[in-house]
């Protein structure tokens, strides 16, 4: 299918200034534009809602109900996400595009289910003696999300980043306007605006996809709950993963010295949360160029090396693919290395200003500045671990991640431990040791990969 890279590969042909610009421009729109979108709209109703909503605790309340939701949605389908697309990927390699949507379906039925049993008992232990509409859509929230994430995934698979960017920027247009509108409701008006717009974006990403796959024949389908069609290792890679982007911040949320008591048993760290946020902000332009350089230049080699190879190329030529891929790797994780230094450059520079005008104290600028080099390290893991996603190392993927929820609690721990000199150090040093590990098995993969791939044959 066409994806992104001719996109981008169109606006690089032009070999001038603006079309670079254009191709980086764009590409850290559907890179990032989805949570950027996303969090700009929470922050927006936070804004707005402050001089109306009464008490003033309500929007903080509100804020971190939803950061629970996105946090245990997102834990919670990363069992299915990639597995699942990679069923889907299989079914379009076989021509078998009238299975997509049947799956899909019972592949709902059974998440959504399951949110609402997990979702239901998590609340009444969670949030026991609160309002039962609160309860009730928070219960909503938790379900639709993890439906938007389902459908996200396989979107993104199917590379279709505008129309994600496009609903995404709608569903929280409209999640910001009735927000707005049902605030004098207090916290339920604001979570009530939240659930309306998870539902048009859930429906809107549903229609997408039907009109992608033309229904014919069952409606629902389980063929990708056969044995032979689970991928137990990517179920749990996907599990693990998002595990390791939140433990260390659950961690926070959950030791006393670091964090206060909001709702119920949901707790939020003022002294974390603050730089975490602002620092993700930072990785904009490192997810460019990660998806500028692995859907132009690696992936077209990636596809000259296989075809190659599939199609009885010259053991020179095939030589040849490999070096450019290696080449092509090597490009992208240096530009990546470059731009997220510079973004922890300007942070130390332009840290101090950018917390006064936001009204935070400097006291939080050494733990935004390690956070930032944190995130950025992770910017560089995720583009290690999508290049053995394209050469089928699930077991070196779930390792890897396997290592870095490990590495995320036990130096996270340690840092809590010590003191808030620390604050920070665990999950950067855990990313970078998790990366460094991953750099190295990717280099001992590359310098063998013409043995192991016709062996694999």
């Amino acid at each position: 299918m066409a994806g992104i890279g001719f996109e981008l590969r169109r606006m690089l042909r032009k070999d001038t200034l603006l079309g670079l610009v254009q191709a980086y421009a764009y590409a850290s729109v559907i890179g990032s534009g989805p949570w950027v979108l996303s969090i700009v709209g929470i922050l927006l109703i936070g804004i707005f809602s402050a001089s109306v909503v009464i008490p003033g605790s309500l929007v903080t309340q509100f804020q971190t109900s939803v950061t629970y939701l996105v946090a245990c949605s997102l834990i919670y389908t990363g069992l299915v996400q990639l597995a699942f697309t990679r069923f889907i990927s299989d079914r379009l390699f076989e021509k078998r595009k009238d299975m997509v949507l049947p799956n899909l379906h019972g592949l709902l039925v059974l998440v959504l289910l399951g949110a609402c049993v997990l979702g239901t008992a998590a609340l009444f232990i969670a949030l026991p003696g609160l309002g039962l509409v609160y309860r009730l859509l928070m219960l909503a929230g938790f379900t639709l999300m993890c439906g938007v994430w389902v459908l996200t995934v396989l979107l993104s698979g199917m590379k279709r980043y505008k129309a994600i960017v496009l609903l995404f920027g709608v569903s929280y247009g409209l999640i910001v306007v009735s927000a707005l509108l049902m605030r004098p409701w207090g916290l339920e008006g604001l979570l009530g605006g939240f659930v309306l717009g998870n539902y048009v974006l859930l429906v809107g990403m549903w229609l997408l996809v039907v009109r992608e796959f033309n229904p014919s024949g069952p409606i629902i389908a389980f063929d990708f709950a056969r044995r032979a069609m689970l991928y137990p290792t990517l179920m749990a890679i996907g599990l693990l993963y998002n595990l390791g982007v939140w433990i260390d911040k659950f961690m926070f949320w959950y030791f006393p010295p670091t964090s206060d008591a909001i709702i119920g048993s949901l707790r939020a760290s003022i002294i974390y949360d603050l730089p975490v946020f602002l620092s993700y902000l930072s990785i904009i332009p490192g997810m460019a160029v990660f998806l500028v350089r692995i859907e132009t230049d690696f992936v077209e080699f990636y596809d000259k090396f296989y075809d190659a190879v599939r199609g009885g190329g010259s053991l020179e030529y095939i030589e040849t693919m490999r070096d450019e891929m290696v080449y092509s790797i090597q490009q992208g994780l240096g530009e990546i290395a470059k731009i997220q230094t510079l973004a922890v450059l300007v942070t130390f520079v332009a840290g101090p200003v950018l917390l006064d005008a936001l009204g935070i104290s400097r006291l939080y600028l050494p733990l935004l500045q390690v956070q930032v080099i944190g995130a950025g390290l992770q910017v560089g893991l995720m583009a290690v671990l999508n290049v053995f996603f394209y050469l089928d190392q699930r077991r070196t993927v779930l390792l890897l991640c396997v290592l870095f929820v490990l590495l995320n609690v036990l130096l996270t721990g340690w840092t809590l431990a010590y003191g808030a000199a620390l604050y920070g150090y665990g999950f950067a040093l855990a990313t970078l040791l998790t990366l460094g590990a991953g750099l190295a098995l990717l280099t001992r993969r590359l310098n063998r990969l013409e043995y192991q791939t016709f062996m694999l044959q």
